[in-house]
This record gives C-alpha cells, structure tokens and sequence, in this order.
C-alpha cells in the first residue's frame, strides 16, 4: 500500500497578498512566492505545516467558518509541541485568541483556537503523552 506522506489543506481566502503576509506577520509561517497576476494562490509553511491559500470565486463569499455554527469545529487542526508558548508568541504578535490553551482530557491534549484574518479559526494542538 502507499504510504501518504503530508498534508496541505487549501483554504479559500478574500485577498491572497493580504493573507499571506497575515500568515507570515501574526502566525509566524513564511512563503516565498505568489501564483498569478494579480496574486491567487500562495503557499505558506511553518516547519512541517504546509497550507494551500487560493483567491475565493465570488460564489464562495463570503467565506463562512466552520466554528460559525454553534458547536461547530475549527477550520484547521495543526499539531505542535508546546501549545502555551505558541500562545505567547502569537498573543505577542497580535493574533487573535479565540480560546486560550486549554487541556483536552478525552485524548489527553491541549488546544489553543486563533482567528486568521478571513476568519478561519486555525486550532493548534499538542498530545501530551
């Protein structure tokens, strides 16, 4: 069987310059180039994490969270190894905390939920084994 290796989720955003460098600036990911004239498409990284962020056709505006429905889930789910000093530095960067690191007993984690510009919410999680 092959062995699937990564994983780049694509997310449709309103303006892809204004979200790339919100991605770069708040969120501490980085990209080195933008697709078409003008700019639709981008792709930004932050160590293993690789997002896909593409110009939204009107007919997918406006752009609608999935968090927006109550008890409703987050857009993203991006693991990393120390949620509350990923907290720290985002707070510190100005990004907007939707809910502050909490631990998540059921699998024995701990979440942190930030808003991006376009209003996906991104929840970074740490397994704390």
């Amino acid at each position: 069987m092959v062995h699937i290796t990564k994983i780049a989720p694509q997310l449709f955003v309103n303006d892809v310059t204004e979200s790339a460098e919100f991605y770069r600036d708040v969120l501490g990911f980085t990209f080195d180039r933008f697709f078409g004239e003008p700019a639709v498409f981008v792709v930004v990284d932050r160590g293993e994490a690789r997002l896909l962020l593409k110009t939204a056709p009107e007919a997918r505006r406006p752009l609608v969270s999935n968090a927006a429905t109550p008890g409703g889930f987050t857009d993203v789910y991006l693991y990393c190894d120390d949620v509350i000093a990923l907290a720290s530095e985002l707070r510190a960067r100005g990004a907007e905390i939707v809910v502050e690191p909490t631990d998540r007993p059921i699998y024995n984690g701990r979440e942190l939920h930030v808003r991006d510009c376009n209003g996906w919410v991104l929840c970074f999680g740490q397994l704390l084994d």
